[in-house]
């Protein structure tokens, strides 16, 4: 009996490394098709909550986490029980810009000494191409004492899930993935298929899934960072960018890319994981290191463009009060890891201003652990000089121009600037509002 069989039948276990905004899904999935499912992470307060049926990613939601026969655990030894683990770690960039693998390596060290023979481990964190041969798979030897390919099988299939998408969810993107050899292909293959309804991708090797996902999102960087040059370009010619985008979208082959502010832990990190592996081979980037400089600039950009916005509405900058809506990396999601919004406060407070942010969707403790922000709710929003709508979560969209308008100094003389980041409120309608807007 395969041991897609065996998983399909209840007579072994899978188990998911990581509950984050990729883990959490994926493990959810498994148990809601019938299979036993062990969710394991190192954060024994984020595994309380699950057990609690609190979701800390919103991914998934509080109701379905209630009810989910998935086995939480920060016990690392309960990775025996299963046969089949899914490595799902985030993978981050150091201050230098080069892959920060601490957590794929600890995860690899975790699943390897409580990996039993016929076994199979699949990567899903983004690396670069051969990393998994080169580092994963001599962890896991190292520490099991088993030898890849012959008491256990490794393989490779990239995350695709887009956290706070309601849309493109995990069962309806086509997955990829790949194997050390066409046995493990084939059984990865056919326990992905049990979750995924629009079925697999299978690829001929693991280096070849690796490059798929760092591709996948160096061509969205570049895509946005040429956006992002021609809002600077725009700018100084005295044009509105999404003016000309929407024109621009009315031909069937237009790609539909917006300038913004580039972060999170995909897009913002993939591209360095990939020319960091090309540098080592030889190759400098002469294209995606350069969105990436693009890219990266635009919260100090965005955080100038505010500044002179105020000079010229007669504000003094210093002591003005500014206002940034949104912290998260994304609209409608809680995840704060790599938000470029802290480039704008960074810049904004090298001018002396400490702005007041407000955030819906992140988690207070976690803003104030990771950035020392302590954030502040719309309703205690009054007298504001600027506004800097950074992201563009539901809750600021559906304020409109009267909403924003309430968050001004109510004096008749008072000027009122907003820096639209996202584009998101109607311009006739903010000067008729004596709004003065600047948008990206």
């Amino acid at each position: 009996m395969s041991l897609y069989e065996k998983i399909k039948n209840n007579k072994e276990k899978l188990s998911v490394v990581g509950l984050g905004y990729v883990g959490m899904p994926i493990a959810h999935a498994f148990a809601n098709k019938g299979i036993d499912v062990i969710g394991f992470d190192l954060n024994k307060t984020k595994i309380e909550l699950y057990k609690n049926g609190i979701d800390p990613t919103n991914e998934v939601g509080n109701e379905e986490i209630a009810k989910t026969k998935i086995y939480f655990t920060s016990d690392e030894t309960d990775l025996k029980k299963a046969k089949f683990h899914i490595v799902a770690v985030p993978t981050p960039v150091n201050t230098d810009h080069t892959p920060d693998l601490a957590p794929v390596i600890s995860a690899s060290e975790i699943v390897g000494r409580n990996l039993v023979p016929g076994s199979i481990v699949v990567y899903e964190s983004t690396v670069y191409p051969g990393c998994t041969e080169d580092i994963c798979i001599p962890i896991l030897e190292k520490e099991s004492g088993l030898k890849c390919g012959m008491d256990f099988k490794v393989g490779y299939s990239p995350e695709r899930i887009n956290p706070g998408d309601k849309i493109h969810r995990l069962h309806n993107i086509k997955k990829v993935v790949s194997g050390i050899d066409e046995e493990s292909l084939q059984e990865i293959k056919a326990i992905y298929d049990i979750v995924i309804e629009v079925g697999t991708y299978p690829v001929s090797n693991l280096r070849t899934a690796e490059a798929i996902k760092v591709v996948e999102n160096s061509q969205r960087d570049i895509n946005i960072a040429f956006m992002n040059e021609l809002a600077m370009v725009f700018d100084r010619m005295d044009i509105d960018t999404n003016e000309v985008v929407d024109g621009m979208n009315t031909k069937w082959n237009a790609l539909g890319f917006r300038p913004g502010l580039v972060g999170g832990h995909c897009i913002g990190v993939d591209p360095y994981y990939f020319t960091y592996e090309a540098e080592k081979l030889g190759y400098h980037s002469q294209i995606i290191l350069n969105g990436r400089i693009v890219n990266d600039h635009m919260g100090a950009y965005i955080a100038d463009a505010a500044i002179k916005k105020m000079v010229e509405a007669g504000q003094a900058p210093k002591t003005s009060k500014v206002v940034i809506l949104g912290l998260t990396f994304k609209e409608n999601c809680p995840d704060i890891r790599n938000s470029k919004v802290i480039d704008i406060i960074k810049e904004l407070n090298d001018y002396g201003i400490e702005p007041i942010v407000v955030d819906p969707w992140a988690s207070k403790e976690e803003v104030t652990q990771e950035y020392g922000i302590e954030l502040a709710t719309l309703e205690d929003i009054t007298d504001a000089d600027c506004v800097i709508a950074a992201v563009a979560h539901n809750e600021f969209k559906s304020m409109r121009t009267d909403g924003i308008s309430r968050l001004y100094k109510k004096e008749k003389n008072a000027t009122k600037v907003l820096v639209d980041v996202k584009g998101i409120f109607d311009t006739n309608a903010l000067t008729k509002a004596g709004i003065e807007w600047w948008r990206l």
